[in-house]
């Protein structure tokens, strides 16, 4: 239970709060990549400010706040040029710096021009997605390296879910240290509607947990469970997944890879990616010119939650504790020690950023590559088996490149098997 002084610090995302000084030191997808190719300009909002984002024709990105500094008219508007953005109300022209580069009207005030700014971010391309970076940096001190976390950079055939979900984002990434939830939500709940739409709920989700463990690590804390009929030397408690902190949840198994992006928004709002790679055993690469994403359904046309596939029995979850989870009226148990543990995390994080130093998971190191712990044999249920119920009963199920997904873990099955034959 946490006093209302507490919920409310905990959940802020705003600019000079506490928490949100915390995250405005990470990087955060706001945008797919496809999107600027299709237009220039796009305007985003996250951790409840708006912003003008663009890609100019020589392939460079920018992002500064939206409103102009000179009449604050919308910048998301704006024309792109080769050295940035054009406002469309007088012409004025900032560039990925930031620095005004361009004033039609007060051409011959160059002193005027270089007092003017705008507060530009950082913005580079990954994996399908636009990353911006919108807290503080300059030249003594940079902003931190976009981690190049596996799932981004890997072999493997993508697809990215999305849905923008009402409520704050810290309900969200409890759930990532929650291994219970998996055997009521995904099992007992998920026979429950099956029973009544006609279908047969996956019998691995509603294995019972024996043994639940956290580990705190450089990224964030590894969640690990023992199912009954396995054992501590099996993927889930051996190896674990981790949540990525603060806002990303790493998930795999049957040759599938995926990272679970918690992006706030703003206080009440939280885009749900769902950045998935298909790379099974015997994956024989396929090339995609574009990496496809696509809405998944959060509500019926009646407006009730759609609870008939996994992630969207979470959000339901996440979204029916309220815009703001009230903390101060719950009743946590022996089970929800992962919960206690990150809050504890948020909190020590709020500390060393008012330090002035970097928080947890931020990386000055070049790198090409970070490989997260995550098990390959979930639930102990086997691969091709697994990625096949994943396909069927997740979010993958609206995939619009299901049917090409599903012959990729099959055609992989197929050739481990003749393979192991073969050495037989």
């Amino acid at each position: 239970m946490l006093t209302a002084e507490q919920n409310e610090q905990l959940t802020q995302v705003e600019a000079g709060t506490p928490m949100g000084e915390v995250l405005r030191r990470y990087w955060y997808p706001v945008a797919f990549t496809r999107e600027l190719e299709e237009f220039p300009v796009k305007r985003v909002e996250l951790l409840g400010e708006f912003f003008a984002l663009w890609k100019s024709p020589s392939g460079r990105y920018g992002i500064v706040p939206e409103a102009c500094p000179h009449r604050k008219a919308s910048l998301a508007y704006g024309v792109v040029e080769a050295d940035g953005i054009r406002c469309p109300y007088h012409g004025w022209v900032f560039d990925a710096d930031g620095a005004c580069t361009s004033q039609p009207a007060e051409r011959d005030n160059t002193q005027f021009q270089e007092r003017v700014r705008a507060q530009a971010g950082k913005v580079e391309e990954m994996g399908g997605l636009v990353w911006a970076y919108v807290g503080p940096h300059s030249e003594e001190d940079p902003a931190p390296l976009l981690p190049r976390f596996d799932t981004y950079v890997m072999d493997g055939f993508r697809d990215i879910g999305w849905a923008d979900l009402p409520c704050n984002y810290v309900q969200i990434m409890e759930n990532a240290v929650d291994p219970h939830h998996v055997e009521f939500l995904h099992g007992r709940y998920f026979e429950f509607v099956g029973k009544h739409e006609g279908f047969t709920a996956p019998a691995s989700f509603g294995k019972e947990h024996v043994k639940i463990g956290f580990t705190p690590f450089e990224w964030g804390i590894i969640k690990r469970r023992v199912l009954k009929g396995a054992s501590e030397e099996n993927d889930d408690w051996k190896v674990g997944h981790p949540l990525v902190f603060p806002y990303n949840m790493r998930v795999g198994g049957g040759g599938i890879h995926q990272m679970q992006i918690r992006v706030p928004i703003n206080r009440t709002t939280t885009r749900f990616i769902l950045y998935t790679v298909h790379s099974p055993d015997g994956y024989e690469h396929v090339d995609q010119p574009q990496i496809p994403d696509y809405q998944v359904p959060v509500f019926d046309k009646d407006g009730r939650h759609v609870t008939n596939y996994v992630e969207g029995q979470d959000m339901m979850a996440w979204v029916t504790q309220g815009a703001i989870t009230d903390r101060t009226t719950e009743h946590l148990g022996r089970s929800d020690i992962g919960v206690a543990m990150l809050r504890k995390m948020f909190r020590e994080q709020m500390d060393v950023v008012a330090r002035g130093e970097d928080p947890l998971g931020t990386i000055r190191e070049e790198h090409e590559r970070i490989d997260l712990p995550c098990e390959k044999d979930k639930f102990h249920a086997g691969g091709a088996q697994f990625a096949l119920d994943f396909c069927d009963m997740g979010s993958t199920r609206f995939s619009p490149v299901l049917d090409a997904i599903k012959k990729i873990h099959i055609s992989a099955a197929d050739k481990i098997a003749s393979e192991k034959a073969a050495a037989e």
